[in-house]
């Protein structure tokens, strides 16, 4: 029996000290920076330009801003956890080479930016991004908020907040709180998160349309999670599952084209 106490007393020391270091060490479980500076024409982009975002508390964001053409939308688009801008040079071609514009921060920490990433950081820089294309005069209904995974839940934050003309979210998720739980499930994780991004608490309060986007083979957000986000939104409403696409290849199924779809029929260039 005292073998059996001591066994189980070392076990719990053993845990603590496990669910002790998880919170130390958490935004490294959930940020994942790709630090590489990349200059928009060593990526391939033409007319693209980068530009610093200086924060109010002394940080640097580093981004790209290509202009849009007469009549068309620009994108203001948050990135995933795992990427540099680099990452989506492609994709944003792809949306210049129709009249799009766009504007793509990097992450604190990410792609030459500096600062240390958090929830309320990238919330607060997101606005820094938004107000950025206010003074470059454009019409904030002329402005397409897209977030890909997590920032999908930078987009919807913003979304709440600010007025812009259409939103997009791929892969979201309802909150990264529940995302940590599936990947975690032996850690008591909603004591422990500081950034939970609780999407599912926000995405009610958007009034403009929303296009949602899952792919149906996706192991990083269950499928499940998007239907919620979707569920949740208000109308108008639209929701693509790319059956075949996992978290992040969503390209290479007609994902530019349905996006344009989307935004030509909601978002009416002023």
């Amino acid at each position: 029996m005292r073998t059996f106490v001591n066994y189980a007393g070392l076990a719990l020391i053993i845990y603590a000290a496990v669910v002790f270091t998880v919170y130390l060490f958490q935004r490294k479980l959930q940020y994942f920076p790709s630090p590489e500076r990349v200059m928009p024409a060593q990526a391939g982009l033409a007319n693209v330009e980068e530009i610093v975002l200086e924060t109010p508390d002394g940080e640097r964001l580093i981004a790209w801003y290509a202009r849009a053409a007469d009549g068309k939308p620009t994108i203001l688009y948050f990135h995933g956890n795992g990427e540099g801008l680099i990452n989506r040079a492609e994709r944003m071609g792809k949306y210049q080479a129709k009249g799009y514009g766009f504007v793509i921060p990097a992450y604190r920490s990410f792609a030459g930016s500096t600062g240390t990433p958090s929830e309320e950081a990238l919330i607060a820089d997101s606005h820094l991004a938004y107000d950025y294309l206010l003074n470059q005069n454009l019409n904030p209904e002329n402005i397409v908020v897209f977030g890909e995974s997590l920032g999908t839940a930078v987009a919807v934050q913003l979304a709440t907040a600010v007025k812009v003309g259409a939103v997009v979210l791929e892969s979201p998720f309802t909150s990264a709180v529940k995302v940590g739980a599936l990947r975690y499930p032996f850690l008591p994780v909603g004591h422990l998160m500081k950034d939970q991004y609780r999407s599912d608490q926000y995405i009610t309060r958007i009034k403009v349309p929303v296009l949602v986007v899952h792919g149906g083979r996706d192991r990083v957000v269950p499928l499940e999670m998007g239907r919620k986000i979707f569920e949740l939104a208000n109308e108008p409403k639209e929701f693509i599952l790319l059956p075949e696409a996992g978290h992040n290849d969503h390209d290479q199924f007609g994902l530019v084209a349905k996006v344009q779809a989307f935004v030509s029929k909601h978002v009416s260039v002023k």
